[in-house]
């Protein structure tokens, strides 16, 4: 299979993807309407960041993740699993929940670059957790980084990081 040499519009088009697939992901598993804005720093979540990770590798290759708050990302367990945010009493309630918002993020990617002609395969989720975290990225490495709130509570927000392999 020959990797794909991606140009600007290429990377605009994964982006759009991204954007949207986050958008419909949230709008569909938790209720929530987000709304893009400049991506914001998680200084204030004074219980950390959590980070789903998911890559695709084919004719274009990268790796989306998904950064939370944990507070926020708490909040939406309890909304993916039907249950009180203060029932979400696990880390792994958590990570399962993070990890498979982030496998249906990717997971839409995939589908609508497949539905291009651009065929590619997901990884499994990865999950990280801790404080003012983030992705290193080496010189060959397009990085576009998108902040979304919540609709209707400007305090609730994420960032998606799209990472792409330039060939």
């Amino acid at each position: 299979m020959a990797i794909r040499t991606i140009n600007d519009s290429d990377v605009k088009q994964v982006e759009e993807l991204t954007q949207q697939s986050v958008r419909d992901v949230f709008q569909s598993m938790v209720s929530m309407n987000l709304s893009e804005e400049a991506p914001e720093p998680f200084a204030g979540d004074s219980e950390g960041q959590i980070v789903g990770c998911v890559g695709f590798a084919g004719d274009i290759s990268g790796v989306i993740c998904i950064y939370a708050g944990l507070s926020f990302a708490k909040k939406v367990t309890g909304t993916m699993l039907g249950i009180a945010d203060h029932e979400v009493d696990s880390e792994e309630m958590v990570n399962d929940a993070i990890g498979e918002l982030s496998n249906m993020v990717a997971g839409s990617v995939k589908s609508r670059l497949c539905d291009k002609g651009w065929p590619c395969t997901l990884t499994i989720p990865s999950i990280v957790r801790g404080q003012k975290l983030s992705v290193e990225r080496s010189a060959d490495i397009i990085r576009k980084v998108i902040g979304f709130k919540n609709a209707t509570n400007a305090e609730q927000h994420i960032v998606a990081e799209l990472l792409l392999k330039q060939n």
